[in-house]
């Protein structure tokens, strides 16, 4: 079956779109990359979502206008994808634009995604999958990360400890034990590390007043120097010290939080480079301190994906962190690294609309059994 996977995170910079061949059944399956792009936001569109989740406050009915158009904007993207390469989708994983992300506490959490599925549905007359977290949630889960099964079918090695290792907006983890262990599948752990590009590209833009987006390659914080006490004292925040699972994202980690870091690195008189280094050291300490404290042994190799694995003095600061251990892409291990969340959501509407298939792992998210994740809108 041929599966489009539809997917923008928190950074909020696109939508990725990939068409995949899935075959196969349940865990069993074999999926063939045929074709992907990533579409940006309308620049007005782009701006609301922002706003919406920066807590700008909404009408009813410019609720319902903001969930339209990011359907629209998602259908469109799907449509483009399909002219451009004379495939045709049989089935569309929508996940959808998150404005919204409450892990629980005392009562259930809480997790929004805008861009319904009805429209989609209506707008490309291909089956849509959408609203993939609600299920978990419903079981006192946290609805996130959810990829770690999809990692686990597609990226787990016969002999090999690996960690796949996601670097979007916020950075998540999933560890994947060897096969060849005994009961493997149940030692899978995964959860959200905290900011991945998040407060860099929001930096950024602070930093040249909206000129620029974000830091290309690291270039601009390979220059600074980071300021070691000062991250030390970020990393004492609540979240970082919370166990698994455990799942974040602008609510928390978003501008609010960066202007309290700008205000406290005022202190220690840092250039613009020596701040873009530190949250650069940030991202990939809080990284290096869950691996230190929450796995039950240091990877084999890590695997990354994301805007992050784009960036090369990030990866140099991570790799730092772990001198012996070879950190690649999920290319190297045959996925797609632009595209691997796009594909995980093909791969999630896949198991709901074709195999009836829980998608959620309980260790994971914390969610009380296996369930099916998404809603099915048929044309």
């Amino acid at each position: 079956m041929k599966v489009m996977g539809l997917m923008s995170g928190t950074s909020v910079d696109g939508v990725d779109v990939a068409l995949v061949e899935i075959t196969g059944e349940k865990e069993n399956i074999q999926v063939e990359w045929l074709a992907g792009e990533t579409y940006s936001f309308p620049k007005p569109l782009q701006t609301e979502i922002l706003a919406v989740c920066g807590e700008k406050p909404l009408t009813m009915k410019q609720f319902c206008e903001l969930d339209d158009a990011i359907a629209q904007h998602f259908a469109q993207c799907a449509h483009t994808l399909e002219k451009k390469t004379n495939f045709t989708a049989e089935l569309i994983g929508s996940h959808g634009q998150t404005i919204f992300h409450r892990p629980p506490t005392s009562s259930l959490g809480y997790s929004l995604q805008l861009g319904r599925g009805e429209m989609i549905t209506h707008l490309t007359q291909r089956p849509t999958v959408t609203n993939f977290r609600a299920a978990d949630i419903a079981q006192n889960g946290q609805g996130a990360p959810l990829v770690p099964k999809v990692d686990a079918c597609l990226l787990s090695h016969s002999h090999l400890t690996r960690c796949v290792q996601n670097i979007g907006g916020i950075s998540n983890v999933t560890y994947l034990p060897p096969r060849n262990h005994p009961h493997w599948e149940n030692k899978i752990v995964g959860w959200d590390n905290g900011p991945g590009n998040s407060l860099l590209d929001l930096a950024v833009q602070k930093l040249t007043n909206g000129q620029q987006r974000y830091d290309e390659n690291g270039q601009w914080a390979a220059q600074g120097t980071p300021c070691v006490e000062l991250v030390q004292n970020w990393l004492q925040q609540d979240f970082f010290q919370q166990p698994p699972p455990k799942s974040t994202g602008r609510e928390l980690f978003g501008e609010a939080y960066l202007n309290q870091t700008w205000e406290q690195a005022k202190a220690y008189d840092l250039s613009e480079a020596d701040f873009l280094a530190s949250l650069t050291e940030l991202t990939v300490s809080a990284i290096a301190q869950d691996y230190q404290t929450f796995l039950p042994n240091l990877p084999d190799t890590i695997l990354l994906c994301g805007g992050g694995s784009e960036n090369n003095y990030l990866r140099e600061c991570l790799q730092a962190k772990f001198p012996h251990t070879p950190i690649q892409t999920t290319d190297e291990a045959g996925l797609n690294r632009h595209f691997k969340e796009a594909i995980a959501f093909a791969v999630l509407a896949y198991w709901r609309y074709q195999d009836h298939y829980p998608g959620n792992l309980p260790q994971v998210t914390g969610a009380k059994s296996p369930i099916m994740l998404g809603e099915i809108h048929i044309p």
